[in-house]
């Protein structure tokens, strides 16, 4: 009797085949819950809070009162919170493009294979990062001194007098701290991005006589789109955070070209810890958050329709 045969004789409830449904597994999630607990504790809770603060105000008079949106109307019309927001406006709008730039071109001289050196200058420019942002902007606030740091010395050498701390340059004294700082941070991203092209790309490239300009133009830079938005969607988040720097410059800056309300963060904090207005400072801190995610989101979908094309 062949197999077959054998088969077709059986009985029907012996050939039905149990399919065992197996209880869903939850072993990862228990990896998972202590990043869980703090992520919602550290993160959530206190945006939940801040929204809810936000819809109050506090009274000499009759304490805590319920306003509704009655500060974020205030917001709208409040001129010192716009300027600030201007301010960072045009801080991210000349800074980040330079700063990205910047980090492109490190990224693309490192990968042309070229440059003498190579880990020497890795990680000289990454070093910057590493340094606290408290440490980085004290050590250039002290070469920024006219009297006493290194822009000091050289005004008495070239008989001039520049202030790089003067009112109409100082946001550019900040922005080149911040270029300091993150330049070799975009590097890094950069240059992990043109890592994964395969060489046998440049191979066939330079054999059907393409020059180093066409590789970079044709090859490089295509590939530099993804991490490219990337890079600009923190550099804008954090252009928009912007607070150590001013902070610190703060007391080295005569006069008062450092404002209170210089930057957003800046003004919250102080509406926030001076003048005892948090739940004001909450509702800045909300519509702030908004405004960044907003662009932050455009962002995205134009890279998104970039990479489609």
């Amino acid at each position: 009797m062949s197999a077959t045969e054998v088969v077709a004789n059986m009985p029907l409830h012996s050939a039905t085949v149990r399919v065992n449904k197996h209880k869903a597994d939850w072993r990862g999630w228990k990896f998972m819950w202590p990043f869980a607990v703090v992520f919602v504790f550290v993160f959530i809770v206190p945006i939940v809070y801040a929204v809810y603060i936000s819809f109050f105000k506090k009274q000499m008079i009759g304490g805590t009162k319920f306003v509704g949106f009655e500060n974020y109307a205030r917001l709208l019309g409040d001129g010192q919170f716009w300027s600030s927001v201007g301010r960072v406006a045009l801080f991210t709008c000349v800074q980040v493009p330079i700063m990205l730039c910047l980090s492109a071109l490190m990224a693309l001289a490192l990968d042309s294979m070229k440059l003498h050196g190579t880990k020497f200058f890795r990680i000289s420019t990454f070093l910057p990062y590493a340094v606290p942002a408290v440490v980085s902007t004290l050590i250039w606030g002290f070469v920024y001194g006219a009297k006493y740091g290194l822009v000091g010395s050289l005004n008495d050498f070239l008989g001039t007098d520049i202030d790089v701390l003067a009112p109409s340059v100082l946001l550019a004294s900040i922005g080149n701290i911040v270029t300091w700082e993150f330049t070799g941070y975009n590097m890094l991203i950069f240059y992990s991005s043109l890592s994964t092209i395969p060489h046998s790309l440049y191979e066939a490239a330079s054999i059907d006589g393409a020059s180093e300009w066409q590789i970079v133009k044709s090859i490089k830079l295509p590939e530099l789109r993804g991490s490219l938005a990337i890079t600009v969607i923190f550099s804008i988040i954090g252009s928009f955070q912007l607070f150590n720097e001013p902070s610190i410059l703060q007391n080295m800056v005569p006069g008062n070209a450092i404002t209170t309300y210089y930057t957003p963060n800046m003004y919250a904090y102080n509406l926030s810890f001076s003048g005892n207005q948090s739940n004001y400072a909450a509702a800045l801190a909300i519509v702030m958050a908004v405004i960044t995610m907003a662009i932050a989101y455009i962002v995205q979908l134009n890279s998104l329709k970039e990479q489609m094309k």
